[in-house]
């Protein structure tokens, strides 16, 4: 497996129904994943991976406005980013109906503001 063994830290969003084992080899030794997606059906949770890599499986809120400066801090700090598909408020239908679908490649952000140009 591509990546195996090589992160310290991954941030899991996903909120359908998966395996955290595959996940979970991506992880170094001590790693933790941090689940914030919540999926309506239990995760899959496989034990070797956990045992034999003394890797940690947490759980996260989301933060208050505090906590989301520290978090960007260290993004921009780290050049951390993530690839997003930014619509406007009135494609928000649409949006759902490909989150239905499957057909999303990447996080819809919706530009309230409507300051971006789309």
């Amino acid at each position: 497996q591509r990546g195996k063994r090589t992160l310290d830290v991954i941030l899991d969003t996903v909120s359908a129904k998966h395996s955290l084992g595959p996940i979970l080899e991506l992880l170094k030794v001590n790693g933790t994943l941090v689940v914030v997606g919540a999926p309506d059906r239990p995760i899959e949770l496989p034990s070797f991976p956990l045992i034999f890599g003394k890797r940690a499986v947490k759980g996260s809120m989301t933060g208050g406005m505090k906590e989301t400066q520290e978090m960007m801090d260290v993004c921009g700090k780290h050049n951390i980013t993530c690839d997003v598909e930014l619509i406007k408020p009135d494609k928000i239908n649409q949006a759902l109906d490909r989150l239905a679908r499957n057909d999303v490649r990447y996080r819809f952000v919706i530009d309230i503001a409507g300051t971006s140009k789309l």
